[in-house]
């Protein structure tokens, strides 16, 4: 294949994701050429792209010589079988959050991919939320002088047991920690990289849970940085999901972001509001003046857009360009997630 030749790509299931997350951004990106997805009963993605081959199994899909790429956007705990499976095909993966139910199972999938020459890559697409660019644009320029502390939170008031069985079944991958706990490690980790210690807590708080609900990662980094990670199901009024405090000031950001809700809409990653927030949610950011004195100013956030992660699938498919989310960086994150609570 030439570097520009688009990326023959199949999906695994047609739900939620593959409908909201995945389908838009490989239909607009001239880089991929959407081919395939696996249906086993109702074939519901005709009814979008009529152009798209359906497959019974995953293994009627697998054999297709013509698909390069497989998005592995399968429940939690068929992960690691399925990415291994399509790797030994011959396939590169894109592969959802967790991307493994263990250490373990991360290592051999890096292992397999190595020795296939293909391509494991991991789908963390708050990296390109814009309430986190926000974030990270404000890291990275240094006005809040030695950071000390930052928060991350991702809550939800949902008290209700989800109707889909396998998410609140105890299941290798499942529950709060292994659903949210990788988006905000991710965050975390791509900002300031591998922990020096952490320290993990973790409850069971709904009615009739048999999956954790809510869970809190303390992590330790060089010059007494601390960051923790916190999300939970029952929590009815959310506060700033981002907060930060450093030796110059202090910086507060929501979450914000409108891609999830836009593309529920049917707002595509093509229309000119998408990505876009809502006027009056920037950030507040108060820095000290030379004399003392605090001056709080509004931070607008540039858009939203999870296109570069598939801008990014491409080139690192196509033309060997480091993808984002390294090998590195997933081995910390699932280390930190075995991490053994404290009691």
């Amino acid at each position: 294949m030439t570097p520009t030749s688009p990326i023959r790509t199949a999906l695994l299931a047609y739900g939620m994701s593959g409908k909201l997350f995945q389908a838009p951004f490989l239909a607009a990106h001239p880089g991929f050429d959407m081919q395939a997805v696996v249906e086993r009963t109702e074939q519901r993605m005709h009814h979008d792209y009529t152009h798209i081959r359906s497959y019974g199994s995953v293994a009627e899909l697998l054999a297709d010589p013509a698909i390069e790429l497989v998005v592995v956007n399968t429940p939690s705990y068929t992960h690691f079988d399925l990415a291994s499976q399509a790797l030994r095909a011959g396939k590169h993966v894109l592969l959802e959050k967790p991307v493994a139910a263990s250490l373990a199972q991360l290592q051999e999938l890096l292992a397999l991919a190595q020795d296939t020459g293909r391509h494991l890559l991991a789908y963390q697409n708050r990296r390109w939320d814009s309430d986190f660019g926000a974030v990270r644009r404000v890291v990275e320029s240094g006005q809040l002088g030695q950071l000390i502390e930052v928060h991350i939170r991702y809550d939800r008031y949902k008290p209700t047991l989800n109707p889909k069985k396998f998410k609140e079944d105890p299941l290798p991958g499942s529950g709060l920690l292994y659903d949210l706990g990788p988006h905000i490690l991710d965050q975390a980790i791509s900002l300031f990289g591998r922990p020096l210690g952490a320290e993990k807590t973790s409850g069971h708080y709904r009615p009739h849970t048999r999956v954790d609900d809510f869970f809190n990662f303390h992590l330790r980094y060089p010059n007494n940085l601390h960051v923790w990670l916190t999300s939970s199901l029952l929590v009815a009024a959310p506060g700033p999901a981002y907060v930060l405090h450093g030796t110059l000031g202090s910086y507060q950001k929501g979450r914000t972001d409108v891609q999830e809700a836009q593309l529920q809409q049917g707002i595509g990653p093509t229309a000119p509001e998408y990505g876009h927030e809502k006027p009056g949610q920037q950030g507040q950011l108060t820095l000290a003046q030379a004399d003392g004195t605090l001056t709080t100013t509004p931070d607008p956030s540039i858009p939203g857009n999870y296109m570069g992660l598939f801008e990014a699938v491409f080139q690192a498919i196509r033309n060997g360009v480091p993808y984002p989310i390294s090998n590195e960086q997933l081995l910390w994150q699932n280390e930190v997630l075995e991490q053994p609570p404290v009691q």
